[in-house]
């Protein structure tokens, strides 16, 4: 492994400081069911409806994203940052027995859908781009499901975090 250099420090420090939302990107096909935990996702345009996720080359997921060519990025809600884990992988929990728990959808969708999500975003994934070490995969939405009244779970200087907004209470 490379020794990291100090602008490369620097910059993973910088981003730790930057609170991103926690998602569990999923998909399922020819190609085998996966998921991912990432918290690089983020809006492209509204016309079409596009997102974009970021996934490292190296992931054991990122061909079988690549081929099987549909996603649902789940975001999590307050109450996920234990699925959260599961899905980066700290906790060595076998993929396959992950999706064999009684917390997904069974509905149309081809692709494993968090049944109490924050936010449900399924979609085919349209282009993609590499940089540097990860591909920038973007994902035209076919299918937008909001649970308004949960919290979120978001992920500031390597910590998860649970975010909720009080109503009425502006800051």
């Amino acid at each position: 492994m490379t020794e990291l250099t100090q602008i490369q420090k620097d910059f993973r420090s910088a981003m730790a400081h930057l609170p991103a939302a926690v998602n569990v990107v999923t998909t399922a096909g020819p190609h085998g069911r996966v998921g991912i935990t990432v918290s690089a996702v983020c809006s492209v345009t509204d016309s079409p409806p596009t997102v974009l996720v970021c996934v490292n080359q190296n992931s054991a997921t990122h061909d079988i994203f690549n081929s099987n060519g549909q996603v649902c990025i789940n975001v999590l809600s307050g109450e996920h940052e234990e699925l959260a884990r599961h899905f980066s992988g700290a906790t060595r929990v076998p993929m396959e027995e992950r999706f064999g728990w009684d917390i997904w959808e069974k509905g149309t969708d081809s692709v494993p859908v968090l049944r109490d999500a924050l936010v449900k975003i399924v979609g085919r994934i349209s282009g993609r781009s590499v940089q540097g070490s990860h591909s920038v995969i973007f994902v035209q939405v076919e299918r937008v499901e909001v649970q308004e009244e949960r919290d979120s779970l978001i992920y500031f200087k390597r910590q998860f975090h649970r975010l909720s907004v009080t109503p009425g209470l502006v800051a």
